[in-house]
């Protein structure tokens, strides 16, 4: 494996949560403040980004592409994190081309991506087609692929060390792509790691199974998806209700996408759980100002 480039600053914070321990009865309750780890407004893709904008660099690659969602975190931390090494930067984006330059996406602009409109056509055909024309490094959908779940093998090595007693602790983790999952999971095992589908994909658990090549039966993972709604771009009473009550107890901001619907799965008591959780933060918090209807 390449040895990763340096985009972030790390360990990033473990921070202790009472109010919120007690609203949910628990005994102990933290953010994993992967939210502030420094490039582009802070993120979980930061720590994919730095294995594959490695691989990209390793073969000499002067432009990267990647897609998303108009307001997808994956898009605007690749955007920052190819200016920080001097690539060129390419999104391909869901749908027409937006009105209002707001949330991920004005961040995507200022960070001097090239932004592509998907219109109707499947996203993956058109980043094929635009690669091709640029000789562009392909990051895949959520930076998520089996080399770079080592981030967050490095992640759960860090919460070893600021988790007095992580073998007696849960850990919550919104599920997008599943690189974030698979690699807490590779590290801290599948009975510790729970995720709380979005509805980015449609087979999570397949998903998340696939990146981990055999090491763990797709059974054993630990899934919620009470989350999903009508729809991974929709914003539901229960998402709304959690940012709420998240800002209002402890002053932490989550986004409506991600970390909304794995609170509002906590908060729900939507599955089993002990009296220590650590939920991962793994930001988003632009995305909330592409979403006017909060």
């Amino acid at each position: 494996m390449i040895a990763p480039v340096s985009l972030g600053t790390w360990p990033t914070p473990l921070e202790a949560a009472p109010r919120l321990a007690a609203r949910l009865g628990l005994a102990e309750f933290w953010f994993k403040r992967d939210d502030l780890n420094g490039l582009g407004g802070g993120g979980n893709k930061i720590r994919k980004l730095q294995y594959t904008c490695a691989e990209a660099v390793a073969i000499g690659a002067t432009t990267v592409i990647t897609s998303g969602a108009p307001q997808s975190n994956h898009a605007r931390l690749t955007a920052a994190a190819a200016a920080r090494l001097g690539l060129a930067c390419v999104l391909v984006l869901a749908g027409p081309p937006a009105t209002k330059r707001r949330g991920n996406l004005l961040l995507d602009e200022l960070a001097g991506a090239e932004i592509v409109w998907g219109g109707d056509s499947p996203l993956a055909e058109v980043v094929a087609i635009e690669a091709e024309k640029r000789s562009a490094y392909v990051i895949p959908f959520g930076g998520t692929s089996p080399a770079s779940t080592q981030a967050y093998v490095d992640c759960g090595r860090e919460l070893r060390a600021q988790v007095p007693d992580i073998d007696g602790t849960e850990v919550v983790v919104a599920l997008g792509s599943g690189g974030t999952m698979a690699g807490l999971v590779r590290e801290l095992g599948a009975e510790r790691v729970v995720g709380v589908d979005v509805g980015a994909v449609p087979d999570p658990r397949a998903t998340v199974a696939g990146l981990l090549v055999g090491e763990v039966e797709p059974g054993a993972l630990r899934i919620d998806g009470s989350q999903v709604g009508t729809g991974y771009r929709t914003l539901t009473d229960a998402v709304r209700a959690a940012l709420e009550t998240t800002a209002r107890e402890e002053g932490i901001f989550l986004d409506p996408t991600y970390t909304g619907r794995a609170m509002a799965a906590l908060l729900a008591g939507s599955f089993p759980r002990g009296d220590k959780v650590v939920f991962l933060h793994s930001g988003g918090l632009p995305g909330l100002f592409g979403h006017p209807e909060l």
